[in-house]
């Protein structure tokens, strides 16, 4: 019986273990370092509601919030300077696995104002702002999947700047996110940009999905209905793998790739089980597959680590079962369509409401300050 852990298991499966989290208290106090001896955790995803919480909480940002008080800071340019101190160290941490692995994880990402997911221009003003402030080549800009976004993404990547992908739901816009993946590296390409030091991933959420078509199973009630439940973020997320075999096999992809390109990986996003009833691990087990990354809440990072059951490839092979999986969830009158473009509203919606908290947060740290 092998005596290797669960998480090990899964980064010797080809899976990239990131943190879905990020605190100054966690760098300082050596936890993140901690976690990547001890839970082969090799990367970091951030997001508005992950810095309001960190900054609620604790006393790690007194200092850096009193000097930039002092200086008589704007709230904006107070959480620029913060958040992006704080990548920058992270990045710092994993500077020896991003170098180990050739740039593909020791990965720390940083999102984009929320505000601007459907302002192309804004969008592309900031996230070379962000690039250049971190100024760390193993920091990723998160931008996020809406139609702007597309263009977005596309002109990033053409300008030579590694790029994670976030709030993809569906299967047409994940091919219209590698389409802008290939399209920028195209441009980076022609402008005499070394592609291979360009590096992407496309965060697939996984639990949001669930619960927005659960609730919609529970309104419809019968056995066939409940037969379904919590089947739809799984099944969803194995035909994002297939999306992304497909797309990397094309004669487009295989031009770029011999060229040094590097393949733009899914990222299973929104990891955490929502539903108390179901297993903790559900979705890290059932979507455990090579050239992956999943980004767990250290809550399931943990659960994983202590009792998770990797085994082995979960995903090729279960393109059929899945794709009979939402052939019956439409055949009850759930729309894909419908759910997957309410989840990316919702998902836009979610994170300017943690933006704007983080500004109040920031700004009522700033006038205690003073």
């Amino acid at each position: 019986m092998s005596t290797e852990s669960p998480t090990a298991a899964l980064s010797d499966l080809g899976v990239s273990i990131w943190l879905d989290d990020l605190s100054r208290e966690r760098i300082a106090s050596g936890g993140l370092q901690k976690l990547i001896s001890e839970r082969n955790v090799v990367g970091v995803t951030t997001n508005p509601t992950i810095f309001a919480s960190a900054l609620a909480k604790g006393e790690a940002y007194d200092a850096a919030v009193g000097a930039l008080a002092k200086a008589g800071a704007a709230v904006t340019d107070a959480v620029f300077e913060i958040t992006t101190d704080d990548v920058a160290a992270a990045c710092d941490i994993f500077r020896p696995i991003y170098d180990a692995t050739a740039g593909f994880d020791g990965r720390v990402s940083i999102e984009v104002e929320p505000g601007l997911a459907h302002d192309a221009a804004g969008t592309i003003a900031q996230a070379k702002q962000l690039w250049e402030k971190v100024d760390r080549e193993n920091a990723l800009i998160k931008i996020p999947a809406t139609v702007e976004g597309l263009e977005a993404i596309a002109a990033t990547i053409g300008a030579g700047i590694s790029v994670n992908v976030t709030l993809i739901f569906s299967l047409e816009r994940h091919r219209e996110v590698i389409n802008a993946y290939l399209t920028g590296l195209e441009t980076a390409k022609a402008a005499g940009i070394d592609i291979s030091t360009i590096h992407s991933v496309a965060s697939f959420f996984v639990s949001r999905v669930d619960t927005e078509i659960d609730k919609r199973l529970d309104a419809i009630g019968t056995d066939e209905a409940k037969a379904l439940k919590s089947k739809a973020g799984i099944a969803n997320a194995r035909l994002a793998y297939e999306v992304y075999e497909q797309a990397f096999a094309s004669e487009r992809a295989k031009v770029l790739l011999a060229a040094g390109a590097n393949k733009q990986r899914p990222l299973w996003a929104s990891t955490g089980v929502k539903d108390p009833s179901l297993p903790d691990t559900l979705y890290v087990t059932e979507l455990a597959v090579a050239d992956t990354v999943n980004t767990m809440p250290e809550k399931t990072l943990e659960a994983t680590f202590d009792h998770g059951v990797i085994e082995g490839d979960q995903v090729t092979g279960s393109y059929a079962e899945a794709n009979a999986t939402l052939d019956a969830l439409a055949a009850l009158g759930i729309s894909y369509d419908e759910v997957t473009a309410l989840l990316e509203k919702e998902g836009v919606e979610k994170f300017i409401v943690s933006w704007n908290e983080l500004l109040d947060t920031v700004s009522a740290a700033l006038e205690a300050a003073k």
